[in-house]
């Protein structure tokens, strides 16, 4: 794992969180809208997003209807709407506008789960309460025999207890990039990856 880690950190020495953003609510609102979608589409749909609605307070008396039409290509628009309002609602009457910073207020507010929580927790406020496990850290976790877990949950717990804690956050932002340049779903490119010799995935390429 150490030596994983090592070679990662040196392939991709800019490794960091992909959502553009640039304050804890506009990540949390960003993150909410990268289920099921990518990074990508979701940067850009944010820019006009985050201009109209610039405060918990705006998103969550914003028109449904308007809401639901600026994040319709993300999919799932409907429950990501009624997500953001939801949390914004609770974060604007509960936390004086601001977004939480524990694990255990996130995990309260709608479409909030434990990636999403790990992710604000990582990225805007600088904790490590846990592992982001996205698709991509839990394709290379297996293939990386960090975890035999399929659950998302599970292979987080493996993660934590094998990973040292001051490199949590970087680790997910190490797996993402991996997974998308070198280590793909189908046909990952091994011939030029990093860690190819620390593998032994049944389903290497030559």
């Amino acid at each position: 794992m150490a030596r994983i880690i090592e070679r990662l950190e040196a392939a991709y020495p800019d490794a960091k969180c992909a959502l553009d953003h640039e304050n804890p609510l506009q990540l949390l609102a960003a993150t909410i809208l990268s289920a099921q979608s990518t990074d990508k589409m979701v940067n850009t749909i944010t820019p006009a997003l985050f201009r109209k609605y610039k405060t918990a307070a705006e998103f969550a008396k914003a028109h449904t209807a308007e809401l639901e039409s600026m994040i319709h290509s993300s999919g799932f628009f409907r429950n990501k709407a009624r997500s953001i309002q939801g949390a914004c609602r609770i974060i604007a009457d509960q936390h004086h506008g601001e977004v939480p910073e524990t694990m255990e207020e996130l995990l309260k507010l709608p479409g909030v789960a434990r990636k999403t929580a790990n992710v604000v927790l990582g990225v805007a406020f600088g904790k490590a309460e846990g592992i982001v496990v996205d698709t991509h850290v839990q394709r290379l976790s297996r293939r990386l025999d960090f975890s035999k877990e399929s659950r998302p949950d599970k292979i987080e717990e493996d993660l934590m207890r094998l990973v040292p804690r001051d490199k949590w956050i970087l680790l997910a932002h190490l797996l993402i990039y991996h997974g998308r340049s070198k280590c793909t779903a189908i046909r990952p490119k091994c011939a030029g990856c990093p860690v190819e010799d620390l593998c032994y995935s049944e389903d290497k390429t030559v």
